[in-house]
């Protein structure tokens, strides 16, 4: 009577064991398929950081292009204006006072403007972003 007790103890023991290890494999799917979800959207956020940057190095370059030629006609009409008398005074002090200020210095506030710099003075930068890729890589047992 005692080794049959043992015996089912022993089988109770088992089917509580299985049932837990079924519970854990359960569990081990269910997290697994949202660590896989969670690795798309990462790929797709990683992608779409990408196309924004590239279309904020765009933006930049193009801003910097027309500020360029936004200095230039101001030169042209800075040249003109004390060529000859065709602008009033008060044309030739705004002249002026653009000239003085130098167009770039007068733009630098809208530059490299960025919602993680204009976020609550943040420590992070775009430039402290790494997209080091090799932690994808780590091997599954």
């Amino acid at each position: 009577i005692r080794i049959a007790r043992c015996f089912e103890a022993t089988r109770q023991r088992c089917c509580r064991l299985e049932q837990d290890g079924r519970r854990a494999r359960e569990q081990l799917a269910r997290v697994e398929a949202e660590r896989a979800a969670l690795e798309v959207k990462l790929k797709h956020a990683r992608n779409q950081v990408e196309v924004e940057m590239k279309k904020r190095h765009r933006a930049e370059a193009e801003l910097e292009k027309q500020e360029r030629k936004l200095q230039l006609v101001l030169e042209l009409l800075m040249r003109e204006a004390w060529d000859n008398e065709a602008l009033s005074r008060e044309q030739r002090s705004v002249l002026s006072a653009l000239a003085g200020r130098r167009l770039g210095a007068a733009l630098a506030p809208v530059r490299r403007s960025s919602a993680v710099d204009e976020s609550c003075q943040s420590l992070l930068s775009h430039s402290d972003i790494s997209y080091d890729r090799t932690e994808d890589d780590v091997v599954r047992s």
